[in-house]
């Protein structure tokens, strides 16, 4: 059995020796280099040729951002990133996933070496994840954040239903499909409500940075606010999120619950909920990751009315989500992340007016 080579890129030697010994505790993958600053590590990867890179954010002589970039523009290789949770490294996290890493783990802030071996599972499970991602060249020549909505092909007739609803599940690569999903959106598009796996340190800054970018308001989503045309939520990192009902209106609601399919938030419950409350008037999207949360959920919005639409495997980071769903029967159609979009409005603008609340 070939092994997965793995470096490690990190400025302390601790972390260095840690995550040495966690990763060749494992028979299937070895480190096949450690480095302490991006300098060494360019020469460690040129001599190595490995398939997974961990990588720290704050180093010596070029952070791990500029390395980042680098990387992906002239030897693209997945990477999983290494950083503390904190404020600070949240946004520095969230830029990195635009960079082109594919995942993240979080440092313990104390007792490093026993926290360390408490995530020893989970940080082999996503190495073994990460090394199976589709890994593209980045191109540098970043179009400014609004002027990507004027190359899309335009949506024939007009959206006829405020009341339209947009429930929305990714995981692994999801952060990165979802702004392309969510960017080009019209400022009069349904309320979108978004399931994304995240650490709840990152989900609000990462809908301030969508909202940065997009047209529509994004938001970390609060309970018992009423969901608005126009507005997309983001479910906070420690609750799930439903869609509820408060008399002719849509609200949300945040439950503290256990983990479902090991996740809180879980795309599950949030489709669950959207086959309870809403029915025909939901459009679902299951975008990238990994296993296959959201795919029970789907299938039920789908035998309520609704119509749903999963990404293709040739777009996906991690064909694992949408791969289940589709599986199961969820699915109405199956589209390129590039596409998504247009596909979603142009469903509403022939479809929302015959499904008003």
């Amino acid at each position: 059995m070939n092994r997965l080579k793995v470096v490690v890129v990190d400025d302390s030697a601790l972390i260095r020796s840690l995550l040495t010994e966690i990763i060749n505790q494992s028979s299937d993958m070895t480190v096949v280099g450690v480095a302490a600053d991006p300098y060494a590590a360019r020469e460690v990867i040129r001599n190595t040729n490995p398939d997974v890179i961990t990588l720290d954010i704050e180093m010596p002589k070029m952070d791990g951002l500029d390395f980042l970039e680098k990387l992906m523009r002239l030897r693209p290789t997945p990477v999983l990133m290494i950083s503390t949770l904190t404020e600070r490294s949240s946004d520095a996290t969230l830029k990195a996933l635009e960079l082109g890493a594919i995942d993240y783990i979080a440092k313990p802030k104390l007792d490093i070496a026993r926290g360390m071996e408490a995530f020893a599972d989970e940080i082999r499970d996503k190495l073994r994840t990460v090394a199976k991602a589709t890994v593209k060249a980045r191109v540098m020549d970043v179009t400014p954040k609004h002027t990507a909505d004027s190359i899309l092909p335009s949506i024939k007739g007009k959206m006829l239903s405020t009341e339209k609803l947009i429930l929305v599940g990714s995981s692994t690569g999801g952060t990165e499909a979802l702004r392309e999903f969510l960017v080009p959106m019209p400022p009069d598009s349904p309320a979108i409500l978004v399931t994304q796996h995240m650490p709840e340190m990152f989900t609000k800054s990462f809908a301030q940075r969508l909202n940065g970018l997009c047209r529509i308001e994004v938001k970390e989503a609060e309970h018992g606010e009423r969901v608005m045309p126009g507005h997309a939520y983001i479910a906070p990192g420690h609750s799930h999120m439903l869609l509820a009902r408060s008399g002719a209106n849509y609200v949300i609601e945040l439950n503290q619950g256990p983990p479902v399919n090991r996740h809180r938030p879980s795309v599950d419950v949030l489709f669950r909920s959207g086959a309870n409350i809403a029915g025909p008037n939901v459009v679902g999207v299951i975008l990238t990751g990994m296993g296959k949360d959201g795919a029970v959920g789907m299938l039920e919005m789908k035998q309520a009315g609704a119509y749903n639409f999963a990404q293709d495997e040739a777009s996906c980071v991690v064909f694992g989500m949408p791969k289940e769903a589709i599986a199961l029967g969820g699915a109405d159609e199956i589209v390129p992340l590039s596409k998504m979009t247009e596909r979603v409005l142009t469903y509403l603008s022939k479809y929302g007016k015959l499904n008003r609340v």
